[in-house]
């Protein structure tokens, strides 16, 4: 064990697909853990068919699974259920995504897999969780962030909801899956049996929107501005974020703006003024604003101590210098894919780096032949899986 990788010698048996499971436990997988990924023959995962495919990739199982030895296997067969329970001797963590009930058919359930291993922690991703009226429904992050309120806080002034395109409610789930297994294999020191945890993207979506949901209702459903002026500018060139709640951001608004009358005016001397007066005040702002280039306003609200920031595109925001400066994104090679790839490096973990195994997502199967070998299997007996279509196996390069 060691700052490196805190979890070198752990053993995760990943059942997990799309994102918040897989990129979970692709997390354990840079911090030192083995993570065998577990996925159907065929297409496996069903987020290697997400948006547009590379071989057997999408940025979606790129993102979730590098790091990770994938074995294609029909776990619906006797023979794939036998194989499962052979990777499950040692393993410290298994991980499943299956909507509730699906699991239990297959016989891999928490009490079955429990009783075998006592030791085992055992982590169910779900989208409404394993109990309820609409714990069987099939979800995803928009249905969740419909669901949970979110897309109907984010509208713009056409007043229309939007659907936050990042996967947000996945990511987040994904990130609080994490902070449960690694507090559970922390605890499981002193405990003598595992643990069972349940994580849903209703879950992560409540914690994600904690302060906006709280706020919602206390304030009557209509969430008060954190303070007045901020929002989205139009400038001459583009687009800039911008926030001058506290008084002396407020001056140095006005000075950037050259508008000393506006600073001095009585109207919106306080940040409560600021906001009753809200509407008069962004109609006055958004039509100087608009009328400045977006680098020298940028150089002026700097002088100034002025949150902003212009609106960039991912191409932009790839270019900056102080994204270079830091080396917060590195470049990684994919099997399938036609161009390095940008991945955001992770606090707490070594850079990304092209071509390390810890930076490269394998194809679907790509270690099937090597895990079964570990697991006791000869190359006559995993003939037999393949050739029976219990088994695939990727292409090696």
């Amino acid at each position: 064990m060691s700052y490196e990788a805190p979890f070198a010698g752990l053993k995760v048996v990943d059942l997990s697909q799309g994102i918040a499971g897989p990129y979970a436990a692709m997390l354990l997988a840079q911090h030192g853990a083995q993570v065998i990924k577990v996925e159907s023959p065929g297409d496996g995962d069903w987020s290697r068919v997400l948006g547009v495919r590379y071989g057997d990739h999408s940025a979606f199982s790129i993102i979730g699974n590098l790091g990770k030895h994938s074995l294609a296997l029909d776990i619906r067969e006797p023979e794939g259920k036998e194989a499962l329970w052979r990777l499950l001797e040692g393993a410290d963590v298994f991980i499943e995504g299956f909507r509730p009930g699906v699991i239990q058919r297959l016989g891999f359930d928490y009490p079955t897999v429990s009783a075998r291993h006592p030791g085992i922690l055992y982590l169910s991703i779900s989208g409404f969780g394993q109990s309820g009226p609409l714990s069987t429904r099939p979800a995803m992050d928009p249905v969740l962030q419909a669901f949970t309120g979110l897309t109907a806080e984010n509208h713009g002034e056409d007043g229309i909801p939007h659907r936050v395109p990042v996967i947000p409610i996945d990511m987040v789930t994904s990130l609080y899956a994490y902070q449960a297994l690694s507090s559970a294999l922390y605890a499981r020191r002193s405990e003598p049996r595992g643990r069972y945890l349940d994580a849903s993207l209703m879950q992560g979506a409540a914690g994600l929107q904690a302060i906006r949901m709280m706020s919602a209702h206390l304030e009557g459903g209509s969430v008060r501005p954190g303070g007045v002026p901020q929002g989205i500018f139009k400038t001459a060139d583009g687009w800039m974020s911008l926030g001058a709640v506290r008084d002396r951001e407020w001056q140095g608004l006005c000075a950037a703006l050259d508008q000393p009358g506006l600073a001095a005016d009585p109207r919106y001397a306080t940040p409560t003024l600021r906001f009753q007066h809200e509407a008069e005040l962004m109609g006055l702002l958004r039509p100087m604003i608009a009328q400045r280039n977006s680098a020298e306003l940028s150089k002026r609200l700097t002088e100034a101590d002025v949150l902003h920031e212009r609106v960039n595109r991912y191409a932009d925001f790839l270019k900056e210098p102080q994204v270079l400066e830091t080396g917060a994104v590195a470049w990684l090679a994919q099997p399938d894919v036609p161009q390095p790839v940008p991945v955001g490096n992770l606090p707490g973990i070594a850079p990304f780096s092209s071509g390390e195994a810890l930076s490269t997502a394998p194809r679907l199967g790509q270690q099937s032949r090597a895990i079964l070998a570990a697991h006791g299997y000869d190359e006559a007996q995993i003939d037999a899986l393949v050739a029976k279509g219990v088994v695939q196996v990727g292409r090696q390069d």
